[in-house]
Protein backbone atom coordinates (compact mmCIF):
# COMPACT_ATOMS: atom_id res chain seq x y z
CA UNK A 1 0.00 0.00 0.00
CA UNK A 2 2.61 2.60 1.06
CA UNK A 3 4.70 1.78 -2.11
CA UNK A 4 2.31 2.76 -4.16
CA UNK A 5 4.07 5.59 -6.64
CA UNK A 6 2.27 8.25 -8.87
CA UNK A 7 2.94 8.87 -12.14
CA UNK A 8 5.87 11.68 -13.17
CA UNK A 9 4.02 14.73 -13.06
CA UNK A 10 2.80 14.25 -9.62
CA UNK A 11 6.41 14.30 -8.81
CA UNK A 12 6.56 18.23 -9.62
CA UNK A 13 4.92 20.71 -7.26
CA UNK A 14 1.85 21.53 -7.17
CA UNK A 15 1.84 24.67 -9.11
CA UNK A 16 -1.21 23.84 -10.54
CA UNK A 17 -4.86 22.54 -8.86
CA UNK A 18 -4.36 18.82 -7.87
CA UNK A 19 -6.65 16.85 -10.09
CA UNK A 20 -7.70 14.57 -7.01
CA UNK A 21 -8.22 17.50 -4.81
CA UNK A 22 -11.34 18.38 -6.85
CA UNK A 23 -12.63 14.67 -6.66
CA UNK A 24 -13.44 15.39 -2.82
CA UNK A 25 -16.87 16.11 -1.83
CA UNK A 26 -16.92 20.15 -1.75
CA UNK A 27 -13.68 20.50 -3.10
CA UNK A 28 -15.12 22.64 -6.17
CA UNK A 29 -17.71 25.11 -4.61
CA UNK A 30 -15.07 25.46 -1.38
CA UNK A 31 -12.54 26.71 -4.39
CA UNK A 32 -14.33 28.59 -6.13
CA UNK A 33 -15.28 30.46 -2.38
CA UNK A 34 -11.72 30.84 -1.89
CA UNK A 35 -10.77 32.12 -5.17
CA UNK A 36 -13.84 34.88 -4.51
CA UNK A 37 -12.66 35.54 -1.43
CA UNK A 38 -9.02 35.59 -2.62
CA UNK A 39 -9.72 38.10 -4.97
CA UNK A 40 -11.14 40.34 -2.34
CA UNK A 41 -7.91 39.68 -0.70
CA UNK A 42 -5.73 40.74 -4.06
CA UNK A 43 -7.65 44.18 -4.11
CA UNK A 44 -6.76 44.88 -0.11
CA UNK A 45 -3.77 44.41 -0.37
CA UNK A 46 -3.35 47.25 -3.50
CA UNK A 47 -5.62 49.71 -2.12
CA UNK A 48 -3.39 48.63 1.22
CA UNK A 49 -0.61 49.73 -0.93
CA UNK A 50 -2.17 52.98 -2.69
CA UNK A 51 -3.40 54.39 0.52
CA UNK A 52 -0.11 54.26 2.61
CA UNK A 53 1.68 54.89 -0.48
CA UNK A 54 -0.43 58.51 -1.18
CA UNK A 55 0.00 58.98 2.94
CA UNK A 56 4.05 58.57 3.09
CA UNK A 57 4.24 61.12 0.08
CA UNK A 58 2.16 63.71 1.05
CA UNK A 59 3.91 63.57 4.32
CA UNK A 60 7.33 63.80 2.79
CA UNK A 61 5.64 66.40 0.44
CA UNK A 62 5.25 68.43 3.62
CA UNK A 63 1.78 68.21 4.08
CA UNK A 64 0.32 67.80 7.46
CA UNK A 65 -1.09 64.29 9.05
CA UNK A 66 -4.57 66.17 9.31
CA UNK A 67 -4.43 66.12 5.67
CA UNK A 68 -3.57 62.64 4.94
CA UNK A 69 -5.66 60.93 8.30
CA UNK A 70 -8.21 60.07 5.96
CA UNK A 71 -5.78 58.12 3.48
CA UNK A 72 -4.69 55.96 7.09
CA UNK A 73 -7.91 55.70 8.13
CA UNK A 74 -8.96 54.13 4.76
CA UNK A 75 -5.48 52.39 5.26
CA UNK A 76 -6.61 50.48 8.95
CA UNK A 77 -9.72 49.65 7.18
CA UNK A 78 -8.49 48.00 4.37
CA UNK A 79 -5.98 46.11 6.79
CA UNK A 80 -8.39 44.74 8.61
CA UNK A 81 -10.50 44.00 5.91
CA UNK A 82 -7.45 41.88 4.73
CA UNK A 83 -7.21 39.86 7.53
CA UNK A 84 -10.70 39.45 7.82
CA UNK A 85 -10.49 37.66 4.22
CA UNK A 86 -7.89 35.59 5.59
CA UNK A 87 -9.66 34.39 8.58
CA UNK A 88 -12.31 33.71 6.96
CA UNK A 89 -10.34 31.26 4.05
CA UNK A 90 -8.66 29.88 6.83
CA UNK A 91 -12.25 28.72 9.08
CA UNK A 92 -13.42 27.27 6.04
CA UNK A 93 -10.01 25.61 4.52
CA UNK A 94 -10.15 23.79 8.06
CA UNK A 95 -13.43 22.70 7.76
CA UNK A 96 -13.52 21.09 4.45
CA UNK A 97 -10.02 19.44 5.46
CA UNK A 98 -10.93 18.24 8.77
CA UNK A 99 -14.47 16.99 6.67
CA UNK A 100 -12.52 15.08 4.15
CA UNK A 101 -10.22 13.47 6.19
CA UNK A 102 -12.29 11.86 8.43
CA UNK A 103 -14.34 10.68 5.04
CA UNK A 104 -11.03 9.09 4.12
CA UNK A 105 -10.49 7.89 7.27
CA UNK A 106 -13.45 6.06 7.38
CA UNK A 107 -13.43 4.65 3.69
CA UNK A 108 -9.66 3.19 4.08
CA UNK A 109 -11.07 1.56 7.54
CA UNK A 110 -14.41 0.14 5.80
CA UNK A 111 -12.00 -0.91 2.74
CA UNK A 112 -9.80 -2.40 5.23
CA UNK A 113 -12.43 -4.76 6.75
CA UNK A 114 -13.62 -5.56 3.49
CA UNK A 115 -10.30 -6.94 2.15
CA UNK A 116 -9.67 -8.62 5.44
CA UNK A 117 -6.71 -10.09 7.42
CA UNK A 118 -4.81 -11.11 4.66
CA UNK A 119 -4.27 -7.40 3.10
CA UNK A 120 -3.20 -6.20 6.41
CA UNK A 121 -1.23 -8.71 6.81
CA UNK A 122 0.72 -8.06 2.87
CA UNK A 123 1.13 -4.34 3.77
CA UNK A 124 1.93 -4.57 7.66
CA UNK A 125 0.00 -3.98 10.68
CA UNK A 126 2.73 -0.90 11.60
CA UNK A 127 2.28 0.83 8.31
CA UNK A 128 -1.56 0.63 8.36
CA UNK A 129 -1.93 2.43 11.95
CA UNK A 130 0.66 4.59 11.25
CA UNK A 131 -1.48 5.60 8.05
CA UNK A 132 -4.70 5.75 9.48
CA UNK A 133 -2.86 7.97 12.35
CA UNK A 134 -0.14 9.43 11.22
CA UNK A 135 -1.33 9.98 7.62
CA UNK A 136 -4.50 11.34 8.14
CA UNK A 137 -3.44 13.76 10.28
CA UNK A 138 -0.88 14.70 7.55
CA UNK A 139 -3.66 14.79 4.99
CA UNK A 140 -5.80 17.06 7.21
CA UNK A 141 -2.53 19.62 7.04
CA UNK A 142 -2.72 18.88 3.26
CA UNK A 143 -6.16 20.47 2.15
CA UNK A 144 -6.05 22.95 4.98
CA UNK A 145 -3.24 24.86 3.36
CA UNK A 146 -3.27 23.72 -0.06
CA UNK A 147 -6.52 25.37 -1.43
CA UNK A 148 -5.31 28.96 0.12
CA UNK A 149 -1.93 28.90 -1.32
CA UNK A 150 -2.86 27.56 -4.84
CA UNK A 151 -5.75 30.25 -4.73
CA UNK A 152 -3.42 33.19 -3.57
CA UNK A 153 -0.48 31.67 -6.33
CA UNK A 154 -3.21 32.00 -8.95
CA UNK A 155 -4.89 35.12 -8.19
CA UNK A 156 -2.94 37.50 -6.09
CA UNK A 157 0.34 37.97 -8.60
CA UNK A 158 -2.26 38.85 -11.55
CA UNK A 159 -3.67 41.43 -9.47
CA UNK A 160 -0.52 43.07 -8.32
CA UNK A 161 1.08 42.66 -12.01
CA UNK A 162 -1.90 44.22 -13.74
CA UNK A 163 -1.64 47.22 -11.22
CA UNK A 164 1.68 47.54 -11.41
CA UNK A 165 1.97 47.82 -15.18
CA UNK A 166 -0.60 50.33 -14.98
CA UNK A 167 1.42 52.33 -12.85
CA UNK A 168 4.87 51.71 -13.97
CA UNK A 169 5.51 49.44 -16.74
CA UNK A 170 8.90 49.15 -16.80
CA UNK A 171 8.42 47.78 -12.87
CA UNK A 172 5.95 44.91 -14.33
CA UNK A 173 8.33 43.75 -17.11
CA UNK A 174 10.69 43.10 -14.26
CA UNK A 175 8.30 41.50 -11.91
CA UNK A 176 6.68 39.33 -15.06
CA UNK A 177 10.74 38.05 -16.14
CA UNK A 178 11.72 37.52 -12.88
CA UNK A 179 8.71 35.34 -11.73
CA UNK A 180 9.72 32.22 -13.97
CA UNK A 181 12.74 32.14 -12.29
CA UNK A 182 11.36 31.18 -9.27
CA UNK A 183 8.82 28.70 -10.49
CA UNK A 184 11.70 27.17 -12.41
CA UNK A 185 13.35 26.71 -9.05
CA UNK A 186 10.16 25.58 -7.49
CA UNK A 187 10.06 22.65 -10.19
CA UNK A 188 13.60 21.63 -9.79
CA UNK A 189 12.87 21.50 -6.05
CA UNK A 190 9.60 19.73 -5.96
CA UNK A 191 11.74 16.88 -8.39
CA UNK A 192 14.38 16.67 -5.38
CA UNK A 193 11.76 16.85 -2.19
CA UNK A 194 9.35 14.27 -4.15
CA UNK A 195 12.60 11.92 -4.52
CA UNK A 196 13.39 12.25 -0.77
CA UNK A 197 9.84 11.87 0.43
CA UNK A 198 9.95 9.01 -1.58
CA UNK A 199 12.63 7.01 0.23
CA UNK A 200 11.89 8.85 3.56
CA UNK A 201 7.95 7.60 3.02
CA UNK A 202 9.42 3.90 2.52
CA UNK A 203 12.00 3.70 5.36
CA UNK A 204 8.83 4.98 7.09
CA UNK A 205 7.10 2.02 6.54
CA UNK A 206 9.78 -0.31 6.96
CA UNK A 207 10.26 0.97 10.62
CA UNK A 208 6.93 1.14 11.53
CA UNK A 209 6.15 -2.66 10.12
CA UNK A 210 9.68 -3.35 12.17
CA UNK A 211 8.38 -1.55 15.19
CA UNK A 212 5.50 -3.74 15.79
CA UNK A 213 6.65 -7.18 14.70
CA UNK A 214 9.65 -6.37 17.29
CA UNK A 215 7.35 -5.56 20.04
CA UNK A 216 5.15 -8.89 19.06
CA UNK A 217 7.92 -10.87 19.00
CA UNK A 218 10.13 -9.39 22.19
CA UNK A 219 9.00 -12.43 24.20
CA UNK A 220 10.28 -14.68 21.77
CA UNK A 221 13.50 -13.21 22.18
CA UNK A 222 13.78 -12.88 25.67
CA UNK A 223 12.94 -16.31 25.90
CA UNK A 224 15.28 -17.25 23.38
CA UNK A 225 17.95 -15.47 24.91
CA UNK A 226 18.50 -12.94 21.62
CA UNK A 227 16.98 -9.97 22.70
CA UNK A 228 20.24 -7.88 22.79
CA UNK A 229 21.28 -9.19 19.59
CA UNK A 230 18.10 -7.38 17.88
CA UNK A 231 19.02 -4.33 19.28
CA UNK A 232 21.88 -4.07 15.88
CA UNK A 233 18.64 -4.65 14.00
CA UNK A 234 16.18 -2.21 15.25
CA UNK A 235 19.45 0.58 15.57
CA UNK A 236 19.99 0.38 11.38
CA UNK A 237 16.44 0.47 11.32
CA UNK A 238 16.10 3.74 12.70
CA UNK A 239 19.38 5.32 11.69
CA UNK A 240 18.11 5.08 8.46
CA UNK A 241 15.24 6.85 8.99
CA UNK A 242 16.64 9.43 10.53
CA UNK A 243 19.21 9.81 7.94
CA UNK A 244 15.89 10.06 5.32
CA UNK A 245 14.49 12.60 7.81
CA UNK A 246 17.86 14.87 8.12
CA UNK A 247 18.40 14.95 4.36
CA UNK A 248 14.59 16.20 3.93
CA UNK A 249 15.28 19.15 6.63
CA UNK A 250 18.63 19.54 4.72
CA UNK A 251 16.81 20.01 1.58
CA UNK A 252 13.95 21.89 2.82
CA UNK A 253 16.32 24.89 4.77
CA UNK A 254 18.21 24.87 1.36
CA UNK A 255 15.57 25.18 -0.53
CA UNK A 256 14.04 27.78 2.03
CA UNK A 257 17.26 30.18 1.83
CA UNK A 258 17.52 30.27 -1.80
CA UNK A 259 13.87 30.57 -2.60
CA UNK A 260 13.96 34.04 0.13
CA UNK A 261 17.42 34.75 -1.40
CA UNK A 262 15.68 34.92 -5.31
CA UNK A 263 12.62 36.61 -3.93
CA UNK A 264 15.10 39.49 -2.26
CA UNK A 265 16.90 39.86 -5.24
CA UNK A 266 13.99 40.36 -7.50
CA UNK A 267 12.63 42.84 -5.07
CA UNK A 268 15.96 44.49 -4.83
CA UNK A 269 16.01 44.71 -9.03
CA UNK A 270 12.69 46.70 -8.98
CA UNK A 271 13.82 48.88 -6.06
CA UNK A 272 17.08 49.95 -7.81
CA UNK A 273 15.42 50.68 -10.78
CA UNK A 274 12.72 52.84 -8.91
CA UNK A 275 15.38 54.56 -7.22
CA UNK A 276 17.40 55.56 -10.65
CA UNK A 277 14.35 56.54 -12.52
CA UNK A 278 13.03 58.55 -9.24
CA UNK A 279 16.54 60.51 -9.27
CA UNK A 280 16.12 61.25 -13.08
CA UNK A 281 12.54 62.76 -12.35
CA UNK A 282 11.32 59.74 -14.87
CA UNK A 283 8.60 58.56 -12.15
CA UNK A 284 6.85 60.16 -9.06
CA UNK A 285 7.48 59.24 -5.37
CA UNK A 286 3.51 58.00 -4.60
CA UNK A 287 3.19 55.58 -7.67
CA UNK A 288 7.42 54.29 -6.75
CA UNK A 289 6.07 54.04 -2.93
CA UNK A 290 3.12 51.95 -4.42
CA UNK A 291 5.15 49.41 -6.65
CA UNK A 292 7.57 49.13 -4.33
CA UNK A 293 4.70 48.24 -1.56
CA UNK A 294 3.52 45.81 -3.86
CA UNK A 295 6.69 44.16 -5.06
CA UNK A 296 6.83 42.04 -2.14
CA UNK A 297 3.75 41.15 -1.72
CA UNK A 298 3.99 39.92 -5.36
CA UNK A 299 6.23 37.15 -4.40
CA UNK A 300 4.48 36.55 -1.25
CA UNK A 301 2.06 33.87 -2.24
CA UNK A 302 5.38 32.18 -4.17
CA UNK A 303 7.46 32.23 -0.91
CA UNK A 304 4.62 30.78 1.60
CA UNK A 305 4.14 28.08 -1.21
CA UNK A 306 7.56 27.39 -1.16
CA UNK A 307 7.92 27.30 2.64
CA UNK A 308 4.69 25.25 2.91
CA UNK A 309 5.36 22.91 0.44
CA UNK A 310 7.54 20.58 2.33
CA UNK A 311 5.29 20.94 5.56
CA UNK A 312 2.28 19.53 3.03
CA UNK A 313 4.39 16.69 1.12
CA UNK A 314 3.75 14.24 3.24
CA UNK A 315 0.23 14.85 3.79
CA UNK A 316 -0.46 14.92 0.10
CA UNK A 317 1.53 11.74 -0.18
CA UNK A 318 -1.03 10.27 2.54
CA UNK A 319 -3.70 11.67 1.10
CA UNK A 320 -3.00 9.84 -2.43
CA UNK A 321 -2.16 6.72 -0.35
CA UNK A 322 -5.04 6.66 1.32
CA UNK A 323 -7.74 7.23 -1.85
CA UNK A 324 -5.43 4.44 -3.69
CA UNK A 325 -5.79 1.89 -1.33
CA UNK A 326 -9.64 2.78 -1.04
CA UNK A 327 -9.51 2.07 -4.77
CA UNK A 328 -7.27 -0.75 -5.52
CA UNK A 329 -8.41 -4.27 -4.87
CA UNK A 330 -12.00 -3.19 -4.89
CA UNK A 331 -14.77 -5.25 -4.03
CA UNK A 332 -17.94 -5.68 -5.96
CA UNK A 333 -20.36 -3.27 -5.38
CA UNK A 334 -22.76 -4.99 -3.10
CA UNK A 335 -25.36 -2.93 -4.08
CA UNK A 336 -25.29 -3.37 -8.21
CA UNK A 337 -27.93 -3.92 -10.24
CA UNK A 338 -26.64 -7.40 -10.71
CA UNK A 339 -27.05 -8.70 -6.89
CA UNK A 340 -29.70 -9.09 -4.51
CA UNK A 341 -29.88 -8.43 -0.81
CA UNK A 342 -29.39 -11.76 0.88
CA UNK A 343 -32.28 -12.98 2.90
CA UNK A 344 -31.62 -13.35 6.57
CA UNK A 345 -29.97 -16.95 6.73
CA UNK A 346 -32.17 -19.79 8.41
CA UNK A 347 -32.12 -23.55 8.44
CA UNK A 348 -33.92 -23.76 5.00
CA UNK A 349 -32.04 -21.42 3.42
CA UNK A 350 -29.26 -22.59 0.82
CA UNK A 351 -26.28 -20.97 -0.80
CA UNK A 352 -25.14 -22.31 -4.07
CA UNK A 353 -21.85 -21.58 -5.27
CA UNK A 354 -21.62 -22.12 -8.99
CA UNK A 355 -18.50 -22.18 -11.43
CA UNK A 356 -16.70 -19.46 -9.22
CA UNK A 357 -12.98 -19.38 -10.22
CA UNK A 358 -10.89 -16.91 -7.62
CA UNK A 359 -7.07 -15.52 -8.61
CA UNK A 360 -3.94 -15.01 -6.95
CA UNK A 361 -3.63 -11.04 -6.60
CA UNK A 362 -0.34 -11.20 -9.10
CA UNK A 363 -2.95 -13.28 -11.21
CA UNK A 364 -0.53 -15.35 -11.85
CA UNK A 365 -2.83 -18.64 -11.63
CA UNK A 366 -6.54 -19.29 -10.42
CA UNK A 367 -6.40 -19.95 -6.21
CA UNK A 368 -9.90 -22.05 -6.93
CA UNK A 369 -11.15 -23.31 -10.05
CA UNK A 370 -14.94 -24.18 -11.03
CA UNK A 371 -15.37 -24.21 -7.67
CA UNK A 372 -19.96 -25.61 -7.39
CA UNK A 373 -20.41 -26.38 -3.64
CA UNK A 374 -23.94 -25.91 -2.33
CA UNK A 375 -24.34 -25.08 1.99
CA UNK A 376 -27.88 -25.54 3.52
CA UNK A 377 -29.19 -24.78 6.94
CA UNK A 378 -27.38 -25.40 9.96
CA UNK A 379 -25.20 -28.31 8.76
CA UNK A 380 -21.47 -28.18 9.91
CA UNK A 381 -19.05 -28.45 7.04
CA UNK A 382 -15.46 -29.15 7.38
CA UNK A 383 -13.26 -28.07 4.50
CA UNK A 384 -9.78 -30.01 4.38
CA UNK A 385 -6.77 -30.55 2.17
CA UNK A 386 -3.27 -30.21 1.65
CA UNK A 387 -1.35 -26.85 2.32
CA UNK A 388 -1.77 -24.35 0.07
CA UNK A 389 -4.99 -26.67 -1.45
CA UNK A 390 -7.19 -23.41 -1.52
CA UNK A 391 -8.94 -23.73 1.67
CA UNK A 392 -8.26 -20.58 3.23
CA UNK A 393 -9.14 -19.01 -0.20
CA UNK A 394 -12.43 -20.08 -0.04
CA UNK A 395 -13.41 -18.78 3.57
CA UNK A 396 -11.96 -15.17 2.64
CA UNK A 397 -14.09 -16.06 -0.58
CA UNK A 398 -17.08 -16.57 1.11
CA UNK A 399 -16.63 -13.78 3.64
CA UNK A 400 -16.24 -11.17 1.24
CA UNK A 401 -12.79 -10.77 1.58
CA UNK A 402 -11.66 -11.37 -2.17
CA UNK A 403 -13.95 -11.87 -5.20
CA UNK A 404 -14.36 -13.99 -7.98
CA UNK A 405 -13.22 -13.47 -11.47
CA UNK A 406 -16.27 -15.94 -12.83
CA UNK A 407 -19.40 -17.91 -12.02
CA UNK A 408 -22.36 -16.69 -9.96
CA UNK A 409 -23.00 -16.88 -5.94
CA UNK A 410 -26.85 -17.39 -5.29
CA UNK A 411 -29.00 -17.59 -1.99
CA UNK A 412 -32.52 -18.78 -2.11
CA UNK A 413 -32.16 -18.60 -5.86
CA UNK A 414 -31.38 -15.28 -6.40
CA UNK A 415 -27.94 -13.92 -6.83
CA UNK A 416 -26.17 -12.03 -4.24
CA UNK A 417 -22.51 -10.73 -3.47
CA UNK A 418 -20.77 -12.00 -0.40
CA UNK A 419 -19.40 -7.97 -0.03
CA UNK A 420 -22.93 -6.78 0.66
CA UNK A 421 -23.27 -5.26 4.30
CA UNK A 422 -26.20 -7.60 4.42
CA UNK A 423 -24.49 -10.58 4.17
CA UNK A 424 -21.26 -9.39 6.15
CA UNK A 425 -23.86 -8.80 9.54
CA UNK A 426 -24.88 -12.39 9.74
CA UNK A 427 -21.39 -13.31 9.39
CA UNK A 428 -19.05 -14.08 12.21
CA UNK A 429 -15.43 -14.85 11.49
CA UNK A 430 -13.04 -16.64 13.38
CA UNK A 431 -9.07 -16.39 12.06
CA UNK A 432 -5.89 -18.36 13.36
CA UNK A 433 -4.57 -15.71 15.10
CA UNK A 434 -7.47 -13.35 16.52
CA UNK A 435 -6.40 -9.60 17.20
CA UNK A 436 -6.50 -8.23 20.29
CA UNK A 437 -6.87 -4.30 20.90
CA UNK A 438 -5.12 -2.36 24.01
CA UNK A 439 -8.29 -2.53 25.64
CA UNK A 440 -9.90 -4.05 28.99
CA UNK A 441 -11.12 -7.65 28.62
CA UNK A 442 -14.76 -6.38 28.47
CA UNK A 443 -14.13 -4.17 25.20
CA UNK A 444 -12.59 -7.10 23.39
CA UNK A 445 -14.98 -9.39 23.92
CA UNK A 446 -17.80 -6.89 23.40
CA UNK A 447 -15.99 -6.14 19.89
CA UNK A 448 -18.52 -6.66 17.27
CA UNK A 449 -21.40 -6.55 20.01
CA UNK A 450 -20.63 -2.80 22.02
CA UNK A 451 -24.33 -2.58 22.88
CA UNK A 452 -24.35 -5.37 24.98
CA UNK A 453 -25.11 -5.49 28.37
CA UNK A 454 -22.86 -6.73 31.27
CA UNK A 455 -24.79 -10.05 32.20
CA UNK A 456 -24.90 -10.93 28.43
CA UNK A 457 -20.52 -10.05 28.34
CA UNK A 458 -19.92 -12.64 31.01
CA UNK A 459 -22.71 -15.25 30.15
CA UNK A 460 -20.50 -15.26 26.21
CA UNK A 461 -16.94 -15.00 28.45
CA UNK A 462 -18.43 -18.17 30.56
CA UNK A 463 -19.58 -20.03 27.31
CA UNK A 464 -15.81 -19.72 26.07
CA UNK A 465 -14.35 -21.25 29.37
CA UNK A 466 -12.73 -17.40 30.20
CA UNK A 467 -14.49 -17.19 34.20
CA UNK A 468 -11.77 -18.90 35.76
CA UNK A 469 -9.41 -16.41 34.21
CA UNK A 470 -11.01 -13.43 34.26
CA UNK A 471 -11.86 -14.06 38.31
CA UNK A 472 -8.21 -14.72 38.49
CA UNK A 473 -7.21 -11.33 37.19
CA UNK A 474 -6.55 -8.25 40.17
CA UNK A 475 -9.28 -5.99 37.81
CA UNK A 476 -11.18 -8.61 36.53
CA UNK A 477 -12.95 -7.20 33.55
CA UNK A 478 -11.49 -4.60 33.46
CA UNK A 479 -7.66 -5.86 33.16
CA UNK A 480 -6.42 -4.56 30.28
CA UNK A 481 -5.21 -7.13 27.36
CA UNK A 482 -3.79 -7.01 24.35
CA UNK A 483 -0.35 -4.79 23.60
CA UNK A 484 0.58 -3.19 26.62
CA UNK A 485 -1.62 -4.89 28.80
CA UNK A 486 -1.87 -8.53 30.31
CA UNK A 487 -0.25 -10.87 27.93
CA UNK A 488 -2.74 -13.97 27.11
CA UNK A 489 -1.77 -17.84 25.53
CA UNK A 490 -2.94 -18.63 22.22
CA UNK A 491 -5.41 -21.04 24.15
CA UNK A 492 -6.92 -17.62 25.70
CA UNK A 493 -6.64 -15.40 22.70
CA UNK A 494 -8.87 -17.75 20.84
CA UNK A 495 -11.30 -18.07 23.78
CA UNK A 496 -11.51 -14.23 23.80
CA UNK A 497 -12.69 -14.91 19.72
CA UNK A 498 -15.31 -17.24 20.81
CA UNK A 499 -16.73 -15.18 23.33
CA UNK A 500 -17.29 -12.73 20.73
CA UNK A 501 -18.99 -15.12 18.59
CA UNK A 502 -21.05 -16.19 21.21
CA UNK A 503 -22.12 -12.12 22.20
CA UNK A 504 -22.98 -11.15 18.38
CA UNK A 505 -24.54 -14.71 17.59
CA UNK A 506 -24.62 -14.54 13.95
CA UNK A 507 -26.13 -17.25 11.92
CA UNK A 508 -23.26 -17.97 10.18
CA UNK A 509 -19.73 -19.24 11.44
CA UNK A 510 -16.78 -19.13 9.25
CA UNK A 511 -13.38 -20.66 10.71
CA UNK A 512 -9.54 -20.54 8.99
CA UNK A 513 -7.58 -22.73 10.82
CA UNK A 514 -8.35 -21.63 14.49
CA UNK A 515 -6.73 -24.16 16.18
CA UNK A 516 -3.71 -24.82 14.10
CA UNK A 517 -1.12 -22.89 16.20
CA UNK A 518 -2.32 -24.25 18.75
CA UNK A 519 -0.60 -27.92 21.03
CA UNK A 520 -2.86 -30.72 20.41
CA UNK A 521 -3.63 -30.38 24.06
CA UNK A 522 -5.19 -26.95 24.47
CA UNK A 523 -7.02 -27.73 21.35
CA UNK A 524 -9.26 -30.17 23.05
CA UNK A 525 -9.43 -27.85 26.02
CA UNK A 526 -11.18 -25.46 23.20
CA UNK A 527 -13.13 -28.33 21.27
CA UNK A 528 -16.32 -27.87 23.86
CA UNK A 529 -16.72 -24.41 23.86
CA UNK A 530 -16.17 -24.74 20.07
CA UNK A 531 -19.33 -27.43 19.74
CA UNK A 532 -21.22 -25.40 21.92
CA UNK A 533 -21.03 -22.46 19.43
CA UNK A 534 -21.73 -24.66 16.45
CA UNK A 535 -25.30 -25.37 17.35
CA UNK A 536 -27.78 -23.28 15.34
CA UNK A 537 -25.34 -21.74 12.90
CA UNK A 538 -24.06 -23.04 9.53
CA UNK A 539 -20.41 -23.62 9.96
CA UNK A 540 -17.58 -24.06 7.75
CA UNK A 541 -14.38 -25.22 9.01
CA UNK A 542 -11.30 -25.04 7.17
CA UNK A 543 -8.68 -27.28 9.34
CA UNK A 544 -5.57 -29.86 8.61
CA UNK A 545 -6.54 -31.09 12.04
CA UNK A 546 -8.63 -34.59 11.02
CA UNK A 547 -10.39 -35.33 14.28
CA UNK A 548 -12.35 -32.46 13.55
CA UNK A 549 -14.35 -34.38 10.68
CA UNK A 550 -16.18 -36.84 12.90
CA UNK A 551 -18.47 -33.43 14.04
CA UNK A 552 -19.17 -33.04 10.58
CA UNK A 553 -21.89 -33.29 8.87
CA UNK A 554 -20.09 -32.90 5.65
CA UNK A 555 -16.59 -32.97 4.03
CA UNK A 556 -15.23 -30.99 0.72
CA UNK A 557 -11.81 -31.59 -0.33
CA UNK A 558 -9.89 -28.81 -1.45
CA UNK A 559 -7.01 -30.22 -3.90
CA UNK A 560 -5.12 -27.80 -6.10
CA UNK A 561 -7.62 -25.23 -6.08
CA UNK A 562 -10.36 -27.76 -7.10
CA UNK A 563 -13.26 -29.92 -5.16
CA UNK A 564 -11.54 -33.28 -5.04
CA UNK A 565 -14.88 -34.73 -3.44
CA UNK A 566 -17.22 -34.30 -0.92
CA UNK A 567 -19.75 -36.53 1.32
CA UNK A 568 -19.63 -37.34 5.17
CA UNK A 569 -16.74 -39.29 7.30
CA UNK A 570 -17.46 -42.64 6.56
CA UNK A 571 -18.16 -41.93 2.30
CA UNK A 572 -15.06 -40.52 1.76
CA UNK A 573 -13.07 -43.29 3.61
CA UNK A 574 -14.63 -46.02 2.22
CA UNK A 575 -14.05 -43.92 -1.40
CA UNK A 576 -10.04 -44.48 -2.68
CA UNK A 577 -9.30 -41.11 -3.10
CA UNK A 578 -7.77 -37.82 -1.19
CA UNK A 579 -9.59 -37.79 2.12
CA UNK A 580 -8.54 -41.67 2.90
CA UNK A 581 -4.86 -40.70 1.23
CA UNK A 582 -4.72 -38.04 3.97
CA UNK A 583 -5.70 -40.22 6.80
CA UNK A 584 -3.98 -42.66 5.72
CA UNK A 585 -0.50 -40.11 5.86
CA UNK A 586 -1.00 -39.04 9.19
CA UNK A 587 -2.36 -42.47 10.37
CA UNK A 588 1.55 -43.15 9.74
CA UNK A 589 2.93 -40.24 10.99
CA UNK A 590 1.42 -41.34 14.43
Amino acid sequence: MLGLRGNKSESLPSLCMDRELLSYKGAKPLFALTALLTVIQGMCIILQAVFLGRAVSGLFLGKQIVSVSSDLLLFFVVLISRHITVFIIKQICYRFADRTSSALRRSFLSKLFELGPKSARKEGTGALVSLTVEGVRQTRNYLELFIPKMAANGIIPVLILAYVFWEDRMSGIILLFTMPVLIIFMILLGLAAQKKMDDRWASYRVLSNHFIDSLRGLPTLYYLGISKLHKQTINRVSDKYRTMTMGTLRLAFLSSFALDFFTMLSIAFVAVALGIRLVDGHILLEPALIVLILAPEYFLPVRELGQDYHATLDGKEAARQLSAYTQKNGVEAPHSKHFSAPDYWSDKAKLAIENCSVTYEDGSKAALKDLRVTFSGFEKVGVIGPSGAGKSTLIDFVSGFIKNGSGTVKMNGKTISFASNEWRQQVTYIPQHPYLFSASFRDNIAFYSPEATERQIRQAAKAAGLDLLIRSFPQGMNERIGNGGRQLSGGQEQRVALARAFLCERPILLLDEPTAHLDIETEYELKEPMLRLFENKLVILATHRLHWMEQMDRIVVIHDGRIAETGNQDELIQTNGVYRAMVRSQLEGI
